[in-house]
């Protein structure tokens, strides 16, 4: 079954790039060259953006292939299929990478043991509700990301097929 996503590459030192593609084709199975262009939001790093087409879990891959890297910063997305929920994977060099499963509207799905886990950590004065609540929906992230994601409007987006 396959699907679709997006990978958002939102800043980039300049020789990190060749890297960022040549992960990506690994993952696709297809050469991958990336349209790059300057990141506004951190001078010195560019950004690009990659539509793909692959099989369910492609998302995931991408996240494994890109994690860890310092000074990058991305989100992958894909959309549900008939096999599988959508996702959603966002990282930065300081939080490191979120994971959330989102549905048919984009909406992030919270599985019910971790709003198990984050009521009992607030309950037992660990650290507030709406704190751990923010973090199962990603908040640190996205005001992370925020400049990042604006400083990209109006970009080139290309579209690739994974090779089955």
């Amino acid at each position: 079954m396959t699907t679709r996503g997006v990978l958002y590459v939102h800043s980039a030192p300049r020789a990190l790039c060749p890297h960022v593609e040549w992960a990506v084709a690994g993952v696709l199975g297809v050469r991958v060259t990336l349209d790059w262009i300057r990141q506004p939001a951190a001078p010195g790093t560019w950004r690009s953006e990659l539509s793909w087409q692959g099989q369910a879990g492609t998302a995931s891959k991408l996240a494994s292939a890109l994690r860890g890297w310092h000074l990058l910063r991305f989100e992958v997305t894909s959309e549900p299929c008939a096999t599988a929920e959508g996702e959603r994977y966002s990282s930065t060099p300081g939080l490191g990478i979120f994971h959330a499963v989102t549905g048919i509207h984009g909406d992030i799905l919270i599985p019910e043991d971790r709003l198990r886990a984050a009521l009992a950590r607030a309950g037992r004065g660990e650290t507030e509700l709406d704190a751990e609540i923010a973090k199962l929906l990603g908040k640190p992230w996205d005001d992370e990301l925020e400049p990042f994601r604006h400083a990209g409007e109006g970009a080139p987006v290309r579209w690739l097929h994974q090779v089955v």
